[in-house]
């Protein structure tokens, strides 16, 4: 069995890699970081390093690399032959490995079995983005392949921190992890992945893993910049920080609650492990890291507006979730580019339209009211 999976990086080896290779898998790697592929050639193996409760290492071996950039000739070879392909490369680059798995699909045997792709991203429906980015690039000839593959969305959990510089291609990462596929779209022949989770509703576990997971860790590394800390399980630890997003993770499970019938106390404990994998100390992720581009974090189907728009909705409390917007706004660091565009927005744009261009809150939506004015709150200067 093959699989091919797109990002190297950390959460590439540290997290799909890691349990592809652990399902039995040829993993082959692809990236456009020209030293990170070098060095993924040069060994036979890396080493995972989990920390936390239940941590133990994972010796990662039967693997290759290969240059996107360089050769892309090579990976529609690996393509054409692949039993799964996953991605793990940001929701915005999805639409940049579209081409080449498209014309992976077109030369694939014609009885070939279907190729299983997971978009494993943070984002809603990732696997969907990348599906209509691949149906785009194929043009007229989509009719014809896309019975070639069998597109399933995930949702994926795993924090995988900053690593140390002389860590090399070895991979620090929590001890918890979750990968949650739907069913349905299998019919009944899922891929080999003890690893993973199947489902037949897919949306709940997504959700519950945006608006707990994504939206508590941003929050916390922007309540904890503010605060002045510099790692996540300082912000997490400070009471005045941990009180804040306790109060925006409440509001959101009870929409959650509200909107998928989840069992409350099922979901209060869920709240409470994700609230300790914060403090995790083992893990010296910075809040800067966790905090970095806010614009993406703050558009329409993100962690914190998507939440909120559909709290609104409902008419339920959100008080605790526009505070974390309105500190994700102050989110003002050098060495972050969007960080940096934000606060030029900021200055050039009136509440509104930074509401409506950046947020993508429409001015009837009964959010909009409520996020304008945490924009308008923030100094300009």
């Amino acid at each position: 069995m093959k699989a091919v999976h797109f990002g190297a990086g950390n959460i590439g080896r540290g997290f799909i890699g890691l349990l592809l290779h652990e399902a039995g898998y040829e993993v082959v790697f692809s990236d456009v970081n020209p030293q990170l592929i070098q060095a993924l050639q040069d060994a036979d193996s890396y080493t995972v390093h989990e920390v936390g409760d239940g941590a133990r290492d994972h010796l990662v071996t039967k693997f290759r690399a290969i240059n996107s950039a360089e050769d892309e000739a090579g990976l529609v070879r690996e393509l054409t032959t692949a039993d799964v392909i996953t991605t793990a490369v940001g929701p915005n680059v999805l639409r940049f490995i579209a081409p080449a798995i498209a014309s992976g699909l077109a030369a694939r045997a014609e009885d070939a079995s279907p190729v299983a792709i997971m978009a494993c991203e943070n984002a809603l429906g990732a696997t969907d983005t990348l599906r209509e980015h691949i149906a785009e690039n194929a043009g007229a000839d989509w009719d014809a392949l896309a019975s070639r593959a069998i597109f399933a969305n995930t949702a994926v959990d795993r924090i995988v921190p900053a690593q140390d510089a002389d860590a090399g291609i070895d991979v620090t990462v929590e001890a918890f992890h979750e990968w949650v596929v739907e069913r349905e779209p299998f019919g009944g022949a899922e891929p080999h992945l003890p690893g993973a989770h199947f489902v037949d509703a897919l949306r709940p576990y997504i959700e519950r893993k945006l608006f707990t997971v994504n939206t508590g860790h941003a929050t916390t590394a922007y309540f904890g910049f503010l605060a002045g800390h510099e790692f996540i399980a300082d912000a997490a630890a400070d009471p005045v920080v941990g009180e804040k997003v306790r109060r925006v993770l409440e509001e959101t499970s009870a929409y959650l609650i509200d909107a998928h019938g989840l069992d409350s106390a099922e979901q209060s404990a869920y709240r409470e492990t994700i609230l300790s994998r914060f403090a995790n100390r083992h893990l010296p992720d910075t809040v800067v890291r966790v905090g970095r581009q806010p614009l993406r974090k703050l558009s329409r189907h993100e962690r914190f507006i998507e939440p909120a728009a559909a709290i609104a909705e409902r008419g339920g409390e959100l008080d605790a979730l526009c505070e974390a917007i309105g500190a994700a706004l102050q989110f003002h660091v050098p060495e972050d580019e969007q960080s940096q565009e934000m606060a030029e927005l900021l200055e050039e744009l009136s509440a509104d339209d930074f509401t409506t261009q950046v947020m993508g809150l429409e001015q009837q939506h009964p959010l909009f009211a409520r996020v304008r004015d945490e924009v308008a709150a923030v100094t300009r200067s």
